[in-house]
């Protein structure tokens, strides 16, 4: 019955969808309890708890690379998890903890980075952890498809001795750090199918009948108990046999986005556990012409939209209400500048910047990209709640090539964005002058002034640096944020307790897992 409740629910949406199209027309009554019981379904209230397994499986594409510097898909990503360790790794703040790192420093004048390596630490086949190892991952993560945007701005990675690296930047970034947990594997076995590595478990090939899987690594440095001393994997095709595998029970986790109706089928199989990311959602602003040249409207403008409804109805629940551009989860987010939302606090803003008073409304168009449903959904609700005396928002849903090129041409009032941000929040690319993404031209001395001294500052500085940076962003509103999406991490049924994924792991304290063998 749950089942057939659910179709009919998914089916009465698209209808929804359909007739609202891209009028820039809110959802009507109706539609919004279709979207709330929807997310309702997701949230997995009643579960079937102490289900036994008798192993433990994750999906493997077999014949692909687990090179965690260039294996480009998910499913491989996820098991590199086990088999590899970075100098850091991101904590569920968002903070860098330190793993074959041990401590660093960091010259403010030179932005050179100085690291300390862990000593001691061996790979899985018993040899010496050592600088050269991660310079060489690290230069060539520099001209990889995944790490070469982080690591643009090195401009120099080289050994001191064994336990000593040097980074030399070719600009201020004293929270680089937090780009640093990208995996080491051992230099001169890049070129294997399966690199060697520091982490967890090491892999043993398929042999005769039985197929590949991961053993613990006796030689693994950190000594934890793990509540599995052997991983099994399963082989898929592609990732549609890898969605059948998890739905079968042949593998129990598997990471997916539940904020796409799509993946109903799966979830309804399973438990899921989200992870915070850095993907951002904001309302984006053309700053360089009127009306939004004027700083008190867009501030207005930020008022008025409903944060929670969106993340609500549109990611299904899968993500973090945000106003500024750092995800709420990181210490560095500053809550004392969130504003309630309230209709009629927007209503008395946007009289306050100097609009409605005695004139037609100014009529405006939201861009979105039309091959995203959900972003075309929540651009008409933002519209229609937007939509007042003195404001007519109108949603422009065009394909993405068009988006684009008329992002980067300025032919736009507003635009419904996507940014993946790095984990050390730096809105340069974003909101400085030169930034490739800065679509909405938004310039401002005193602002930039900010953000390179949020570059630069170190220590207790930085944390005060950054909150001056986020007060000028709130006067200044040069886009708005809405959220930021979290990600998925599906395990069967009451099979698996304590699961804490991170933005990049989803064995995040593994030793913290509660299995139910059989």
């Amino acid at each position: 019955m749950k089942i057939k409740r659910l179709l009919a629910l998914l089916l009465a949406l698209g209808m929804l969808l359909t007739l609202l199209g891209c009028s820039g027309t809110d959802a009507d009554a109706d539609s919004n309890e279709i979207y709330n019981e929807l997310a309702d379904y997701y949230k997995q209230k009643e579960k079937n708890k102490n289900t036994t397994i008798s192993s433990f499986s994750l999906p493997y594409l077999q014949g692909l690379t687990l090179d965690p510097i260039t294996c480009a898909d998910g499913t491989q990503q996820d098991i590199g998890q086990l088999l590899y360790e970075g100098l850091v790794r991101l904590s569920l703040t968002l903070e860098p903890e330190p793993v074959l790192a041990e401590s660093w420093s960091y010259d403010a004048a030179s932005y050179t980075w100085t690291i300390s390596l862990r000593s001691g630490v061996t790979f899985s086949d018993g040899s010496a952890f050592t600088a050269s190892d991660a310079v060489a991952t690290l230069r060539r993560a520099q001209s990889s498809a995944r790490y070469a945007g982080r690591l643009s701005q090195v401009s120099s990675v080289s050994a001191s001795g064994s336990q000593t690296l040097t980074i030399r930047l070719n600009r201020p970034n004293s929270s680089f750090l937090s780009l640093l947990d990208i995996p080491i594997v051992k230099s001169g076995t890049e070129g294997q199918l399966v690199p060697t590595g520091t982490g967890r478990y090491t892999y043993v090939a398929a042999s005769g009948s039985e197929g590949a899987y991961l053993t613990a690594n006796t030689a693994w440095w950190q000594q934890q108990k793990l509540p599995m001393d052997r991983v099994n994997l399963y082989t898929c095709k592609n990732s549609d046999t890898v969605s059948y595998a998890f739905y079968a029970r042949e593998v129990q986790l598997l990471r997916c986005d539940l904020s796409n109706t799509a993946s109903t089928g799966t979830v309804s199989s399973g438990d899921f556990t989200d992870a915070d990311t850095t993907i951002l959602h904001y309302l984006g602003f053309n700053t360089t012409r009127a009306p939004f040249n004027n700083a008190d409207l867009r501030r207005a403008v930020s008022l008025g939209i409903d944060r929670a409804g969106c993340v609500s109805s549109f990611l299904m629940g899968h993500g973090t209400a945000a106003q500024l551009p750092v995800n709420p989860a990181s210490p560095l987010y500053p809550k004392s500048l969130d504003a309630v939302y309230s209709p009629d606090s927007f209503t008395s803003a946007v009289t306050a910047a100097g609009f409605g008073s005695d004139s037609e409304p100014v009529s405006v168009t939201l861009l979105v990209n039309s091959e995203n449903t959900h972003k075309q959904s929540a651009a008409a609700k933002i519209a229609a709640a937007l939509s007042t005396s003195a404001l007519r928002v109108t949603v422009e849903a065009v394909p993405w090539s068009n988006f684009v090129s008329r992002l980067k041409s300025g032919s736009f009032d507003l635009y419904y964005g996507e940014y993946k941000m790095t984990a050390d929040w730096d809105l340069t690319d974003l909101l400085s002058t030169s930034g490739a993404n800065n679509y909405g031209r938004f310039s401002d001395a005193d602002f930039a002034a900010l953000l390179t001294a949020e570059r630069t500052a170190t220590d207790d500085g930085h944390t005060d640096a950054s909150a001056k940076l986020y007060e000028a962003f709130c006067r200044q509103t040069p886009i708005a944020p809405i959220c930021f999406a979290r990600s998925s991490i599906l395990t069967t049924s009451g099979a698996i307790e304590g699961l804490t994924p991170s933005l990049t792991d989803p064995f995040y304290n593994l030793q913290d897992w509660t299995i139910h063998f059989s």
